[in-house]
């Protein structure tokens, strides 16, 4: 399994930005993808974004445009830039891996708060 913390959350206004940040213990090369996902109480757990090992990425409607995933192959680093933040963006995010096509996402980070609120 990979081990992914992650970082920089935290509260902010609405219209603001974050950018998460997720250090994993191996190489991305060795990762099919990276996922972040989040969860709001009360709510399913939703794939926000997801970065693959040839470097395209895909996102969830509800952030596109305004979220944009990245990677630092040399920190064997991914990011979530979110910018023009809503309250319901508000969840815990966590950053996952899926080491394989076949295989689903089954490496998890911690999780971090995100509070966007006045």
């Amino acid at each position: 399994q990979v081990q992914l913390v992650e970082s920089g959350g935290g509260l902010v206004q609405p219209g603001g930005s974050l950018r998460l940040s997720c250090a994993a213990s191996i190489s991305l090369f060795g990762i099919y993808a990276m996922g972040w996902y989040r969860q709001a109480p009360g709510s399913q757990r939703e794939l926000v974004a997801s970065i693959f090992r040839t470097g395209s990425s895909q996102y969830a409607d509800s952030v596109k445009g305004r979220f944009t995933i990245s990677r630092d192959s040399a920190k064997s680093t991914v990011y979530l830039q979110m910018n023009s933040l809503k309250p319901e963006d508000t969840a815990l995010y966590y950053c996952a891996a899926k080491q394989t096509l076949q295989t689903d996402f089954g490496s998890w980070g911690q999780g971090i708060q995100v509070t966007v609120s006045s």
